[in-house]
């Protein structure tokens, strides 16, 4: 009996093509979660916020972070880890993104960013122990979770974000007071701003199960943990938390836990996507993007952590 052997490059990329449904024209209105919205509309109010924090840094501290980056990672292309390179490009096709830069780096926290600089072309980052964590499919979520990103447009408020961070840790003074005053704000954006890349990992993966596996083994995998989780069981754990909330006591204990967190809890954000794939919303993108898709996508279209 012959064994069968596993798909080739090209026909793994043919593979994960056939059962996609590519979102021509797709805006990131159209899945952007309401609290993102709410809380970019927050940050629009604040006069300056952009000019002051590059004020503060200025155009050295961008281009250290950047050089940082791209001095440390192997650069992913067709010749260089193509098979990372054909997801992250079909993840790209299905959200009608630009396809920005990808690099992996060596590091032993699982882990992916982007980052957006004004005159620089974007990229993405991959820790190499997250792909030693994750099948090809669940990476694949990861990189269209960033890609979210850029189609929210949050490459500004991400680097921002970041900065204030820093700023906030290492600047003296009158300078550090505000960076700080700043931070609150900034992380509470930025946790909203995480929902709404999750659903743009949902519409390139279209399996649900895939979205939460990946944040199910962020919360408490390994190489060697991660098959033998029960992605069933941790959508249970999932609503125990929300149980949690049904009091006022409850609910002020949940906001005290992740107000100084940069990222919604796991459960958070598996309870969210869960919530999100059985609503009408995602399928009717889903079905719209079926009966306009023509084969002939374009590929158009801060540093963060997934």
């Amino acid at each position: 009996m012959a064994v069968p052997s596993s798909p080739s490059p090209m026909e793994d990329i043919c593979l994960m093509s056939a059962s996609k449904t590519y979102l021509v024209g797709l805006k990131s209105e159209q899945f952007r979660h309401p609290l993102d919205r709410a809380a970019t509309e927050t940050l629009k109010q604040i006069p300056g916020v952009d000019l002051l924090v590059r004020s503060l840094l200025g155009a050295v501290g961008e281009q250290y972070f950047y050089l940082e980056n791209i001095a440390s990672g192997v650069l992913v292309s067709q010749r260089q880890l193509p098979h990372l390179y054909d997801r992250f490009a079909e993840a790209a096709r299905v959200l009608d993104v630009e396809t920005p830069q990808l690099y992996v780096r060596q590091h032993p926290v699982p882990n992916a960013y982007t980052f957006a600089m004004r005159g620089r072309k974007p990229f993405v980052v991959l820790h190499t122990s997250l792909l030693d964590l994750l099948t090809p499919e669940e990476i694949q979520a990861v990189m269209a979770h960033e890609l979210g990103h850029f189609k929210c447009e949050h490459g500004v408020y991400l680097t921002l974000a970041n900065l204030i961070t820093l700023a906030a840790g290492q600047l003296p003074n009158w300078g550090a007071i505000v960076a700080q005053g700043l931070q609150a704000q900034m992380l509470e954006w930025m946790r909203c701003a995480e929902f709404s890349c999750d659903r743009a990992a949902l519409l390139a993966i279209q399996n649900p199960r895939v979205v939460m596996s990946v944040l199910m083994k962020l919360a408490g995998g390994s190489p060697t943990l991660a098959p033998q989780l029960n992605l069933d069981a941790f959508l249970e754990q999932a609503r125990a938390y929300d149980a949690v909330g049904d009091d006022a006591l409850g609910e002020t204990l949940k906001q005290l836990q992740t107000e100084q967190l940069s990222h919604p809890v796991p459960v958070l954000r598996v309870r969210e996507i869960d919530r999100w794939a059985s609503s009408q919303e995602y399928h009717h993108l889903l079905n719209r993007g079926s009966s306009c898709y023509n084969g002939k996508a374009d590929n158009k279209g801060g540093w963060r952590n997934w």
